[in-house]
């Protein structure tokens, strides 16, 4: 078998479990009601089938890239789509509620083990000169997975039945599984040292933790609540805690001369605006499609994955036209893009067309592939070769914090602009027709407003990503000294 076959074939391998990692973040969210009908339970408490995938992919990932990178990242990416195979069966064999969160929180812990490794065993299997190739289609197929979720999710669902969203992680497992253990070579980090830094593992597991759990608790606890601030207050602790023990450990889990490097830097405060874009768009118009155009959940999820088209069309020329002229432009062009898009959802009106939606959502696409390969791209180039394994981790676990900030923002801003523009329309008149009109066009008014509020969260993202090349910082550098 040719060099070429066998790359192609590893790569399959990594795509695969890498697809599967991303996708289960939100094909799960439009079976949910299906799940209710099924298990009971209030709303609250279905919601962790979600939250628990989520709460264990952001608080793992920084220990499963630092394990890999020590041990061997074929042997931890094994297990990590091993694991995610096995659980995806029991979950769709769940017979409680219960059952099937518990199964969900190991799901995201195998997520969370599969997806930093991703980039480092794809860098080591082709050479230097094919990563921006590489780093564009896995762009391309993390654009694609996130927004083909929800269509994925309603056709499974409603053809087929809620257990085959898990089910069908079985045979592609299977597929990477197999794959891996016959064409990719080990690597690891050999600067790494195979002692484990219990320290940075307990502090940097106790910080995301109590951040992600009190942001995703935060609509029931309130912003200003003891309970949410408690669990701030003691996540900063931990990850105070995780930063000493980085300081003064000989072997620690994060190289703190990563955080030297601006660059780096500018592209994990890319990847958590990133996030929270991502998020932010694909839950407001899924509200905004079935609650207020009133479109079928299907239908939705289907409107949705205009997304994925546009992310397709321009990840896999980004990536490598990024790794020759720079990607801080692309990057940002692409926040500006997301930015723009999102601001223009704001013009929607409950009898807009679907093609009116779409075309909106195919420019937000096209803008997540121009920016999401670039940055994911410089966060690898930027550092020492040894370190892409705990670089892709950082900026993963960013993409993964910014995904819970921006629902709990942008919920938070879309429940106060509800309240207030449907307090406003119910003091206006007591005709039964008169109201009905005015709360529909309330509920319009409060997601124009909140479309607006998130398209501005993109603007610290545009600036970060216009530093986040280092080359851009030389060439500046340079014109500054002359």
């Amino acid at each position: 078998m040719g060099i070429g076959m066998r790359r192609a074939l590893s790569f399959t391998a990594i795509v695969l479990g890498f697809f599967m990692a991303l996708l289960d973040t939100t094909i799960i969210n439009i079976a949910l009601p299906e799940m209710t009908r099924q298990f009971g339970g209030s709303v609250s408490q279905v919601s962790w089938v979600m939250n628990g995938y989520n709460l264990a992919f952001a608080v793992f990932i920084l220990t499963a890239s630092r394990l890999a990178d020590q041990f061997g990242r074929k042997k931890v990416f094994l297990i990590g789509v091993g694991l995610f195979t096995l659980s995806s069966l029991l979950a769709g064999l769940s017979t409680s509620l219960g059952m099937l969160i518990l199964f969900r929180v190991i799901q995201g812990l195998a997520g969370a083990i599969i997806v930093p490794v991703t980039i480092p065993l794809s860098t080591t299997t082709f050479p230097k000169e094919m990563h921006g190739l590489i780093i564009g289609i896995w762009g391309a197929v993390s654009g694609v997975a996130a927004a083909s979720g929800p269509a994925l999710g309603g056709i499974l669902t409603q053809k087929l039945s809620w257990e085959w969203i898990f089910f069908v992680n079985v045979p592609l497992g299977l597929l990477s599984i197999g794959l891996t253990a016959m064409f990719i070579q080990e690597s690891r980090d050999d600067s790494a040292g195979r002692s484990i830094d219990y320290g940075g593992m307990l502090g940097i597991t106790g910080g995301m933790f109590c951040i992600t759990y009190a942001l995703i608790k935060v609509q029931d606890y309130g912003w200003s609540s003891r309970p949410f601030l408690g669990l701030t207050a003691a996540g900063l602790l931990f990850l105070v805690f995780f930063f000493l023990t980085q300081y003064k450990g000989k072997e620690p889990m994060l190289p703190l001369s990563l955080l030297k490097i601006r660059a780096f830097n500018s592209t994990s405060v890319s990847m958590i605006v990133l996030g929270a874009a991502l998020m932010n768009i694909s839950l407001l118009t899924s509200f905004y499609l079935t609650r207020v155009m009133g479109v079928s959940e299907l239908k939705a999820g289907l409107v949705l994955s205009t997304m994925a088209l546009g992310s397709i069309a321009s990840s896999a020329v980004s990536g490598p036209l990024s790794a020759k002229y720079g990607s801080s432009l692309f990057a940002a062009a692409g926040m500006v893009m997301i930015g723009a898009a999102t601001y223009s959802m704001s013009g929607l009106e409950a009898d807009s067309t679907l093609g009116a939606v779409m075309l909106r959502l195919a420019v937000t696409g096209f803008g997540v592939g121009l920016s999401m390969a670039p940055v994911m791209s410089s966060a690898i180039r930027v550092v020492p070769e040894d370190k892409v394994g705990i670089a892709s981790g950082v900026t993963n676990m960013a993409k993964a914090l910014g995904s819970v900030l921006g629902v709990a923002i942008i919920v938070t801003v879309l429940q106060h602009n509800t309240t207030q523009e449907l307090g406003a329309a119910n003091s206006a008149g007591t005709e039964a027709g008169a109201v009905a009109i005015r709360q529909q066009q309330a509920a319009v008014d409060a997601f124009s407003q909140t479309y607006k509020f998130a398209g501005y969260l993109l603007l610290p993202g545009i600036g970060a990503a216009l530093f986040s090349d280092e080359r851009r910082q030389r060439r500046s550098s340079s014109v500054h000294v002359q």
